[in-house]
């Protein structure tokens, strides 16, 4: 998806947020600085108020969209994509057929971050028509069942548009889940189809979804800290195509994040009818669900500023963080930016907003098997800089060591006065 596509030149002045001042280089180690655009819609947190990068990272193998989920027998289980591991490859676009698009499953062993080993890579062919790419989305393990999500891209890999390339500028369903109870060695496949999906959405002609990739939440080790036994997902979409900027929802760009949630077994993860949907808040201001998907509303909403996100349980704190990254328009320089709450529903606050954090920083989470006893240093799991050198354009690598893989950076929340 990422790699595979030239890019034209990127960025308009008119497309881009608003900002109060222009960003100072970031520190290194150090406190990222937190420049949010005035358009802002979440107000600054008291009791987490930044991002120190304390210099420590490392990176792993040459894919990306690693999303690590920690089992009960202490190991991580990861997805990936669009590259290789251990020297194996794998492409999740298949253009123009549609029929061979791969995603990649990896073991994650280890519980240093700085001395981790990747082992029983594998990959699993998934159709993708009409819709040309197929991604990895959602992964949990949980009960010995890995449950491994997808969603569709497309139909166009890359497109023009007033002189400009952007990388998959739409984006289509969520398909369902495959799983496995035995690690990963074989699997089943999710009985919907991109042309018949989960939740019945359709991207194609530009058409907004909703539930487009959506990531479990990380409520920790065999997901021990959710609050009712449930596997909650959080997702990004648009629900509006009107007058918008150019590729407004794709896999990396959004405006409206979405909850939803589900009792994870086999029988249940690929029954849209077992699914609640956060619809809201009644009368008192408690969050309403409904099973109704025509009901369901975006949890949070900034029009032309949201994007590909993930929600990880800080349980010392008692805590959600939830990764939320802008992706512009597609290609180039992303902002990231970081919310906390004391609850999974909001309110959300800012504890940060990164202008070009990666400088193309995607994919951001924070895995709980790696957040310190007292909640408050964890390691900040993302991949980076896909379009290095398209069209003359020199990424750099901010913080150093982001590159094309798995990138860990070790990071420090920072409470108010430090």
């Amino acid at each position: 998806m990422r790699r595979a596509f030239l890019f034209g030149v990127v960025g308009a002045l008119m497309l881009l947020p608003v900002f109060l001042t222009a960003d100072p280089a970031p520190p290194y180690p150090g406190v990222w600085p937190s420049t949010a655009p005035m358009t802002c819609r979440f107000p600054r947190s008291g009791a987490l108020t930044g991002l120190e990068f304390t210099g420590r990272h490392i990176e792993y193998e040459n894919a990306d969209t690693w999303y690590p989920s920690w089992a009960a027998d202490g190991k991580l289980y990861s997805s990936w994509t669009d590259g290789n591991v251990n020297g194996m490859n794998c492409s999740s676009d298949d253009e123009p057929a549609g029929k061979n698009n791969a995603t990649g499953n990896a073991t994650i062993i280890g519980d240093d971050p700085m001395h981790l080993q990747i082992v029983d890579n594998a990959t699993y062919v998934s159709p993708s028509a009409p819709y040309l790419g197929r991604y990895p989305a959602g992964n949990l393990m949980h009960g010995g069942v890995w449950y491994y999500g997808t969603y569709c891209t497309g139909p166009t890999g890359w497109a023009q548009h007033d002189g400009l390339t952007y990388n998959w500028p739409w984006e289509g369903p969520f398909v369902g889940f495959r799983w496995s109870t035995d690690l990963g060695k074989t699997w089943t496949q999710t009985p919907h189809t991109p042309d018949k999906p989960l939740f019945g959405e359709s991207g194609l002609n530009g058409h907004p979804v909703k539930i487009g990739s959506p990531h479990f939440v990380d409520f920790g080790q065999e997901s021990k800290y959710s609050p009712d036994g449930k596997a909650y997902l959080v997702a990004h979409g648009a629900s509006d195509g009107a007058n918008r900027r150019f590729g407004f929802d794709s896999w990396i760009t959004g405006d409206e994040i979405y909850l939803l949630r589900v009792t994870p077994s086999i029988a249940n993860m690929n029954d849209a009818s077992k699914y609640e949907f956060y619809a809201g808040t009644d009368a008192a201001g408690a969050p309403s669900w409904t099973n109704d998907f025509t009901k369901i509303k975006p949890m949070l909403a900034w029009r032309d500023t949201m994007g590909c996100v993930t929600m990880t349980y800080d349980a010392p704190l008692k805590k959600y963080l939830l990764c939320v990254t802008n992706g512009r328009q597609t290609t180039m320089k992303y902002d990231s930016y970081v919310l906390e709450s004391d609850a999974m529903t909001g309110p959300w606050k800012l504890v940060t907003y990164m202008r070009d954090f990666g400088e193309e920083g995607y994919f951001l989470n924070f895995p709980s098997k790696f957040v310190s006893a007292d909640g408050k240093t964890l390691w900040l799991c993302y991949a980076a800089n896909f379009a290095q050198g398209k069209n003359n354009t020199s990424l750099a690598s901010s913080p150093p060591g982001g590159r094309y893989g798995m990138c860990l950076q070790e990071v420090k929340l920072v409470g108010p006065g430090q």
